[in-house]
This record gives C-alpha cells, sequence and structure tokens, in this order.
C-alpha cells in the first residue's frame, strides 16, 4: 500500500465516519415528543408523564408531554399524523383515535390505520359499576333487574362513542338487555352523578372508579377482562359472570406518524420497554388500576387491528356515528 492510497484511505474513513456519525445524530432527536389527545389529569396523561421521566435520559433536550385536546382525541392526533416521522413526535393515546374513531366519524382529517405502531404502555380493564341505590349484587340480579325494567335503568358514558358507551352497547347486545343512555363530558362528571345516584350505570375503567367501590359510594358488579385484577381480586369477571364475551380494556399506546421507520419505532418501544419494568414505574402504574405491557411494534399492531375489527362491529350493531 503506497503512502498516497494510504492517506487518501484515511481522508475517505474520517469523511465516512462524519458521514455516519451526522445520519446518527439525524436519526436520534434531541426532544421527544409525546402529544396526549386529552385532557391533564387523566390516566391517559399521567402514564406517559410517569414514562416521560425515564425516558429523558435518552434525549438531550428531554422529553415534554404536550396535551393538545378537543373532538374526541382528533385534534391532537391529526397535529401528531401531520408531523414530521423523524422520531420526535408521537402520539401517545388511548383507543378512540388509533383504533376506533374512524368508524365512529364521517370524516376524520387523518387515516389511522396508516398509524406506525410503537407500544401499548399498558392496559386497564372496564368495569360495570352501579349505583347502591340499584337493588342488585351481582351480574346476573343485575340482568334479571334489566330484563323486569328494559329502558328504565340510565348508563352514563364520558360521551357518545366512547368506550364506557361502546362497552355498554356490546353488554346489552351479549345480554339482549336495554338500558337508557345519558352522555357526560368526561368521566368526572359521570362519575359524580353515579354516586350521586342522579343515573344508575357506568361501565368506567378501573382506574377512576375503584377507590369509591373501595370506599362503599359505588358498586362494582364485575371485571371486563379475561381475568381479575390485582386492585380488586374480589370482584369476578364477566367470564365468571356467565357473561361470555364480555370483555373491554381500554389500552394506552404509543404510535408514529405515517412513514416513521421501523427502527425508530423499535428503538423507542425498548426505552419504553425498559422504563415500564422499572419497580418505582410499575407502582406508580399500579396505582392507576393500569397493567404494563411494552409490547413489541409488531405485537402492538396485531392488537389495534384486533381492537378496532371488534369495536367495529359494536358501532355498526349499535348504529353509533359522529358528525
Amino acid at each position: 500500500m503506497t503512502h498516497s492510497f494510504s492517506r487518501r484511505l484515511g481522508v475517505a474513513l474520517a469523511l465516512a465516519s462524519c458521514l455516519f456519525g451526522s445520519a446518527f445524530a439525524q436519526s436520534t432527536p434531541s426532544l421527544l415528543k409525546l402529544i396526549v389527545p386529552f385532557p391533564a389529569g387523566g390516566t391517559a396523561d399521567v402514564l406517559p408523564r410517569i414514562l416521560a421521566e425515564k425516558l429523558r435520559t435518552h434525549y438531550a433536550a428531554g422529553v415534554v408531554v404536550e396535551n393538545r385536546t378537543g373532538a374526541g382525541g382528533n385534534i391532537g392526533a391529526e397535529v401528531v399524523f401531520r408531523s414530521a416521522p423523524d422520531g420526535s413526535t408521537f402520539l401517545a393515546s388511548p383507543p378512540g383515535p388509533i383504533a376506533i374513531n374512524h368508524h365512529l366519524y364521517k370524516k376524520l382529517a387523518f387515516d389511522p390505520t396508516q398509524w406506525v405502531p410503537v407500544t401499548v404502555m399498558a392496559t386497564v380493564p372496564n368495569v360495570l359499576a352501579v349505583s347502591t341505590r340499584l337493588p342488585v349484587q351481582n351480574v346476573a340480579e343485575f340482568i334479571a333487574y334489566l330484563k323486569a325494567n328494559p329502558g328504565k335503568v340510565t348508563y352514563a358514558s364520558q360521551g357518545n362513542g366512547s368506550t364506557s358507551h361502546l362497552t355498554a352497547s356490546l353488554f346489552m347486545q351479549l345480554t339482549g338487555t336495554e338500558m337508557t343512555h345519558i352522555p357526560y363530558r368526561g368521566t368526572a362528571p359521570a362519575l359524580v352523578d353515579l354516586v350521586g345516584g342522579q343515573v344508575d350505570v357506568f361501565f368506567d375503567n378501573l382506574s377512576s372508579s375503584a377507590q369509591f367501590h373501595t370506599t362503599g359510594k359505588l358498586r362494582i358488579l364485575a371485571i371486563a377482562d379475561a381475568v381479575r385484577s390485582a386492585a380488586l381480586p374480589q370482584v369476578p369477571t364477566f367470564e365468571e359472570s356467565k357473561v361470555a364475551g364480555m370483555n373491554a380494556v381500554t389500552f394506552f399506546a404509543v404510535v408514529a406518524p405515517p412513514g416513521t421507520p421501523a427502527a425508530t419505532a423499535t428503538a423507542l418501544q425498548k426505552q419504553i420497554a425498559e422504563a415500564l419494568a422499572m419497580p418505582d414505574v410499575k407502582s406508580r402504574f399500579a396505582e392507576q388500576g393500569a397493567e404494563p405491557r411494552g409490547w413489541s411494534p409488531e405485537q402492538t399492531g396485531r392488537f389495534i387491528q384486533a381492537e378496532s375489527d371488534k369495536w367495529n362491529k359494536v358501532i355498526k350493531s349499535a348504529n353509533v356515528t359522529l358528525e
């Protein structure tokens, strides 16, 4: 090897090193932004904020959790959908704008089928919560009461097309019962009226209802999951209560804008899975009634598709549509 060739090779390697380093720097943004399309304070907001504390060590400028609310999560989702697929901006959300809203709304400004799956942070089972004024102690008694009083029992929801609305629709389809829908603007006002006896039933998620069950202010009759919850181990599942197929969990997932490279999605998924394995994160998720997941992008994609298909059937059967 001549001295001249050796020098040229050294320059080429140095240049390649600079180019590779530049590409690597571009593929790892200095700031990570997680858009939450729902208000601060709820489970949808709390879980990504817990993770953000751990993820910031991977990003020079840290991690920002930003609430962009409105239209059932569609406003924040559109912001992420139109973001550059450079690994800097992701959607952290419950099912609505990821797996359900495109079946509900006649027109959306984004296409949920184009999301790039990253991971499911956690799942929280929905529960059948009833007013203590309702003369029932278990699911069998509840169904019998509904059949003796068709349409007279009222059920709350977080709004038309919300998971609580669709879960109630699924229950009525499976049991051949009829209730009257009272939509609210979110979980808090629905719970207030359930505890106060102004409404009879609420298919809420476990994390917000558990404390009121424990203090005797409402009664949780069943868990809409395959297994009992560690948070309320004495409460049976719907399967144990002889209502087969009554599975309804609220999931909290992270998805990326269309066109995001698979390697980028996998990198963030691994960071999130690492954080979810930390004991303090597990305990804080447990306080929210949330089961940590951290699934791979592939598993997340299959899960979201299955959830989308399931709720689409419920929506069509119940003839639920939103403008």
